[in-house]
């Protein structure tokens, strides 16, 4: 089993689960922008998973990393791109999930998109 397996098989990592609404007529503009954010996450270390969902026109973009620096990472490394994207998208909810210590670091940074704080209480491994 790789390394890289074994690491999206714990689950003491933070998720960030950003729900948003599609903008009439902007749909395919966003799905195809949805390639450059894959491309840019790749070169995150401590990303886990990374891809995009969409329901009519809600989407939401699953993503997982090891630790609260990798999230802040990842937000400073997609942040042109999210900007671009919020033209044709309102962020509807976003959630943050993980341990205490994890989500304690996060706080802070990401308080400006009055996240719901999910604390993980109980998990297999």
């Amino acid at each position: 089993m790789s390394a890289a397996y074994v690491s999206i098989m714990r689950s003491n990592f933070v998720s960030l689960h950003p729900y948003f609404k599609v903008h009439p007529g902007k749909l395919e503009a966003v799905k195809a922008g949805f390639p450059r954010f894959v491309e840019k996450t790749a070169t995150e270390k401590e990303n886990l998973f990374y891809g995009f969902t969409v329901n009519g026109d809600e989407m939401f973009c699953r993503e997982g990393y090891e630790t609260a620096e990798g999230v802040l990472a990842h937000l400073d490394n997609i942040g042109a791109l999210l900007a671009e994207l919020l033209t044709m998208v309102d962020l509807t909810r976003f959630e943050v999930h993980g341990p205490a210590a994890e989500l304690e670091k996060l706080k802070a940074p990401l308080a400006h998109l009055n996240p719901k704080w999910f604390t993980l209480e109980a998990s297999r491994k």
